[in-house]
C-alpha cells in the first residue's frame, strides 16, 4: 500500500474511502511537536481522549509514546495534560529540536 504525503491530499483532507485514513501521514505538517516527560505522567489518559489525530497509543492500558506520522502539533494534548503536582507530562517544542 502506497502511503499518501501532504501534496495528494484530498482538499479538506477528505477521507474518500473506508479505512483510507491511515494512508494520510500527515505528521510533516507540524511546526511544534510534543514531548513526553513520562515521570510527570499520572496515567490520566486526557492526551489520549483529546487527540483529535489518534497520534498518542495506549499499550496495556498506560500512555505509551506519540506516531509522530499522524501528529500534526495542535498541542491539544499539552494544554489537558493535568501532569503531576503542576509539572506537565507533555510539553511543545520546536520542531527539528
Amino acid at each position: 500500500m502506497k502511503l499518501k504525503g501532504w501534496k495528494e491530499v484530498t482538499p479538506g483532507c477528505v477521507i474518500t474511502e473506508a479505512g483510507s485514513a491511515v494512508q494520510f501521514k500527515t505528521g510533516s505538517w507540524r511546526s511544534l511537536k510534543p514531548v513526553f516527560i513520562e515521570e510527570n505522567c499520572i496515567q490520566c489518559l486526557f492526551c489520549w481522549l483529546y487527540c483529535p489525530d489518534m497520534a498518542i497509543k495506549v499499550k496495556d492500558g498506560k500512555r505509551a509514546e506519540f506516531d509522530y506520522d499522524y501528529c500534526k502539533g495542535c498541542g491539544i494534548c499539552a494544554v489537558e495534560c493535568p501532569g503531576k503536582k503542576g509539572n506537565k507530562a507533555i510539553i511543545m517544542v520546536e520542531e527539528g529540536k
